[in-house]
Order: structure tokens, then C-alpha cells, then sequence
């Protein structure tokens, strides 16, 4: 459950929710494969940009989606009343720009029918020979990867419990190792985004030939975390 969470009167932050299972260093080791990822992002010389975001970017859906179908009997509305990641609550802007407040199952139908809906559009990714990306194609990119991170990390801050019941988390730790990798490569998520994660991040991604000195500096996460804790953050 991440709720709103106020500070007690005392003055003293509250106790924090629970130490963060997925950090501890007998679950981030774990990984289905060893690969080099950060070599695996990169654009091959033959491959068009956009086909190569295209082609990564239905890949990285199809299995966040059945990385979240794992858990979602245990992601209800009772559960899960707000879409939230750790102190970070976030709310679904219609086609309209209006804010709607939903419970996370609801955020994650949302998202994964909106982008279902543009991957398996022919004028945005288009599959035939000689048919153009339209000019939008990156920005619809960077929207979609935005949001599949946010399930991302509701797996990890409310349902990694789940997770390693099912003995998914290595697939869950390889998934988002590869795709912060690949949003970081392409500059496709403003690291403001995933500063929620940065923990995690620091954490999976410098032992996978990531830099390491990536935008999201080393350390900054656990500063800011503790900073953030007494507030909830709207997106």
C-alpha cells in the first residue's frame, strides 16, 4: 500500500512503510542472464533510429505487460486505491488534458490500452515497406516509455512481495535493467521521472555496464528519498 503519508506530530518523519524488499542485495543480485545490456541498447549502424525505437519499444510493452499480468490479481481497487510509487501519486490526463484520479489497476488498463492502441496503429508504427513514422513518433515514444516505467516501479513498491512469492524477480530485475538502460541510451524518460527509483536504479544498473555517472547522479536517491518522505508528489 503506498498511501499519503503525513508526519506525526512529534515532528519526527513517519516509520517508514517497510524497509524496501526489493533492495535488499540477495534479491537485486538476481537476473536471468548476465548480458551485457548496455551493448544490447545500442542503435546497430545498419538499423534506423526509429525502427530500432519501434521495434524496442512494442518489446519493452509486451513484456511489462505480462511482468504486471503476473501480479494483477493481487493489484486491485481495495488494494491499490491510487496509482502511487512509494510517496509519488499519479493521476491519468485524458485525451481531453483532464486529471483523473483512479485506483492503480485502473492507471495500468490506461496505459497499456492506450499504447496497445498506438503500437498496432499502422500510421504511427508503421510495419510496411516504405511507410514513414510520422514527425510525432519520438514524442509518442518518450510518452509511452513514461508511462510503462511508472507500472514498472508500482510492481517494485507494491507488489514485489507478489513478485518473489512467484520467483519473478530476476525476470523483473532483468526487464528493468534492460529498459532503463534503453530510455537512458536515447534520452527518451527525463531522469525527474524515474528519481523515484534512483535506489534501485544505482543499484541494478551499475553492475550492468551501465556508466554509472548517468543524469540521475550516484547518490542522489537516497538524499532525495529522505527528503521526500514526508510529502506526496503529483504527477
Amino acid at each position: 500500500f503506498c498511501r499519503k503519508s503525513k508526519g506525526k506530530p512529534n515532528g519526527k518523519k513517519p516509520a517508514p512503510e517497510e524497509k524496501k524488499l526489493y533492495l535488499e542485495p540477495e534479491y537485486t543480485k538476481s537476473r536471468i542472464t548476465d548480458f551485457e545490456f548496455k551493448e544490447l541498447v545500442m542503435l546497430p549502424r545498419e538499423i534506423d533510429l526509429n525502427e530500432w525505437l519501434a521495434s524496442n519499444t512494442t518489446t519493452f510493452f509486451h513484456h511489462i505487460n505480462l511482468q504486471y499480468s503476473t501480479i494483477s490479481e493481487f493489484c486491485t481497487g481495495e488494494s491499490c486505491q491510487t496509482m502511487a510509487v512509494c510517496n509519488t501519486q499519479y493521476y491519468w490526463y485524458d485525451e481531453r488534458g483532464k486529471k483523473i484520479k483512479c485506483t492503480a489497476p485502473q492507471y495500468v488498463d490506461f496505459v497499456m490500452s492506450s499504447v496497445q492502441k498506438l503500437v498496432t496503429d499502422e500510421d504511427v508504427f508503421p510495419t510496411k515497406y516504405g511507410k514513414e513514422f510520422p514527425n510525432s513518433f519520438e514524442s509518442l515514444v518518450k510518452k509511452i516509455c513514461k508511462y510503462l516505467f511508472h507500472v514498472l516501479a508500482h510492481i517494485y513498491s507494491s507488489h514485489f512481495k507478489e513478485t518473489l512469492a512467484l520467483e519473478l524477480h530476476g525476470h523483473l530485475n532483468t526487464l528493468y535493467t534492460h529498459f532503463i538502460l534503453f530510455i537512458r541510451e536515447f534520452n527518451l524518460v527525463d531522469p525527474k521521472e524515474t528519481t523515484v527509483m534512483d535506489d534501485l536504479t544505482e543499484v541494478l544498473c551499475s553492475s550492468s555496464g551501465s556508466s554509472g555517472s548517468s543524469s540521475n547522479g550516484s547518490g542522489n536517491g537516497s538524499s532525495n528519498s529522505a527528503g521526500a518522505q514526508n510529502h506526496v508528489k503529483e504527477r
